[in-house]
């Protein structure tokens, strides 16, 4: 069966071969396209089932970010960065002619899809035509960070797939504590891959630790008037019941900044919700139909 999405791959400002995949919606379809941004972490498998799903009415384009996936490593860790990111992404869309889409950021994404918008602002634009934030907001709970930081970058490896899911669950089990061995499974083969050495490791540059770990390297300063720059963009915010990224106050503010975003919590998962459960894959449809 062929892939539904077909894979392309784009150069960076500074001249890495970056990859993504076009799920390139019905012919002829004129509805908004969908840009999906993964999480700190992750890569364009992390959408797979969602962008396939969008895809029957529209496109949706899915970029692995630089160091992950499918995309070059890059040789200087500071330009892993969510402002280097956004470059990156800045220049795919330049390059694809897409003036107008929907931004679906999971974590770190939803920091990318913040500051596009303050960008677009900047430069006197406005692309973003629908957001959705998954499990993230302009405010970062410090016990969040200090929890990513605890596994971020350790590069370790796995004989098996099932030795692989088992230590997933043993660093992620209390965000989905109802997950059974088949769920850890599938999120070990979104996350890793098979290594040269027949050993499977986490599909992803361990580099990216390393900025990370430093003062600001998780987040810009002063994300608020980033997501201020989103004021009057249809939004949706989805929340885990469990999150410790994301609070009940912050989402309330960026209630207040943007009454047109609408709140869903995934119950019994926290950081971060994979989008296909069916609170949030609801109420992304109930988004996306407000987007012509």
């Amino acid at each position: 069966m062929a892939a539904p999405y077909e894979d392309g791959s784009w150069t960076s400002p500074d001249g890495l071969t970056l990859h993504y995949r076009d799920y390139p919606g019905p012919e002829g379809g004129k509805a908004t396209p969908v840009l999906c941004l993964h999480g700190l972490t992750r890569n364009a498998r992390d959408f797979a089932e969602l962008a396939e799903h969008i895809a029957e009415t529209r496109r949706v384009i899915v970029p692995d970010m630089r160091g992950r996936g499918m995309s070059d490593y890059a040789p200087d860790s500071d330009t892993y960065n969510p402002l280097t990111y956004v470059a990156d992404v800045d220049k795919l869309l330049t390059e694809q002619g897409v003036d107008r889409f929907v931004s679906i950021g999971t974590s770190m994404g939803g920091l990318m899809t913040m500051l596009l918008a303050h960008k677009d602002a900047d430069e006197g634009r406005s692309r973003i035509a629908g957001a959705v934030l998954n499990d993230i907001g302009p405010q970062i709970e410090p016990a969040g960070l200090e929890r990513i930081s605890g596994y971020v970058g350790q590069g370790r490896s796995y004989p098996t797939w099932i030795h692989a899911a088992r230590s997933l669950c043993e660093v992620h089990g209390e965000a989905f504590p109802d997950y059974d061995l088949e769920q850890w499974l599938e999120m070990a083969k979104r996350i890793m891959v098979v290594s040269q050495n027949g050993r499977i490791s986490y599909d992803y540059d361990m580099a990216i630790a390393e900025p990370f770990a430093k003062p600001g390297g998780a987040a810009p300063a002063d994300l608020w008037s980033a997501f201020e720059a989103l004021a009057g963009v249809p939004m949706l915010l989805v929340m885990g019941e469990l999150s410790d990224l994301i609070s009940p106050a912050t989402a309330a503010r960026m209630k207040e900044l943007n009454p047109q975003l609408e709140t869903v919590t995934v119950p019994r998962v926290g950081h971060a919700p994979t989008l296909d459960e069916p609170e949030a894959r609801a109420a992304i449809d109930a988004l996306l139909a407000r987007v012509t």
